[in-house]
Parts: C-alpha cells; sequence; structure tokens
C-alpha cells in the first residue's frame, strides 16, 4: 500500500512538474494588436502537405506571412473544396505555446469579418486546425519557436515541401 502511494505520489509530481515545463515560460506576457487582415492573393499559394484522406487544399498566401515581435507568426489560409468553393482566413500561431487562432474570415460578400476577441486554441486539436498544425511543422515553427523572424525564411522552407500538391 505505501509502495503504490509512494509510486502514484512519484507520478503526480512528474506529471505536474512536466505540465509546468510545458508552460508559458513568461507569465507576463502579452499578445501584440492583431493588424488588420491583409489583401491576399490565390494565384500564388504556398501548398501545405495535409493528410491524404483530405480533399481540400490548403496554401498559405506568402504575401501576408509575418512574424511579429512577440513571436507570434500571422498568416492568411486558403483552402480549396473540391467542387471549387473557396474559403480564407487570417490565423495566428504562437510556437512556443503551440496554439493557433482564427482573427478573421474571409466572406462570400468579399469582406473580412473580424472575429472579436478570437481564443488561442491547442495545434493539436483534430479538424479545426489540421492546417495550422501542418504550417507550425512544415515551416512556421522550430520547436516552441518561430523558424525565423523571416517571414522569406518561413517561405523558403514551405517551398521545400512537396509544391505539387495545390493544383486547380
Amino acid at each position: 500500500m505505501l509502495r503504490s502511494l509512494t509510486l502514484a505520489l512519484a507520478l503526480g509530481l512528474t506529471a505536474t512538474h512536466g505540465a509546468a515545463q510545458l508552460a508559458d515560460q513568461d507569465p507576463d506576457w502579452k499578445e501584440s494588436e492583431a493588424p488588420p487582415p491583409p489583401a491576399f492573393k490565390t494565384d500564388a499559394l504556398l501548398p501545405l502537405e495535409m493528410p491524404r484522406h483530405l480533399s481540400t487544399l490548403f496554401g498559405v498566401d506568402p504575401t501576408t506571412l509575418r512574424v511579429t515581435p512577440d513571436g507570434i507568426v500571422r498568416y492568411v489560409v486558403v483552402a480549396t473544396a473540391p467542387g471549387g468553393n473557396t474559403s480564407a482566413s487570417y490565423e495566428a500561431i504562437r510556437c512556443l505555446t503551440g496554439e493557433v487562432k482564427v482573427d478573421a474570415r474571409y466572406g462570400a460578400n468579399g469582406q473580412w469579418n473580424v472575429l472579436p476577441a478570437p481564443p488561442w486554441r491547442p495545434l493539436s486539436d483534430n479538424q479545426p486546425s489540421l492546417h495550422a498544425l501542418a504550417l507550425a511543422r512544415q515551416g512556421a515553427c522550430d520547436g516552441r519557436a518561430a523558424a525565423s523572424s523571416s517571414p522569406n525564411a518561413i517561405m523558403q522552407r514551405l517551398k521545400g515541401q512537396g509544391t505539387e500538391r495545390y493544383q486547380r
């Protein structure tokens, strides 16, 4: 009994310590205000390699990539469904905490719809952020940091992926 209790306590402390290590290292960090959603183009998207079971294609407009001083990677992602329907969203990835949020969605009316106080969500969420997780892994993040403060360096990393995937 004592041995089981000791083991349970040790595992609990290890889990707590591990969670503390994954927590944000700067409790005073404050996100800078998101710039307004930028204009975007669909003719030169950098493709994201997605699981083969997905038929929707995702690409990032390289002209919209920004890395802000607070470590946030901002971008416009365009999704094209098999029937040709296209949608776009203005998003942000925080590599340090492995989170993503959607700041705005591009509407059918040709205008950005800015979301008020959008929440940060884990990149590991399944469907809603699958493309964001792909972007983080394929070029935006290097571990728990933005891959570079230069959007050009992130673009080069994305270009190193299979660029034939995003074809219309």
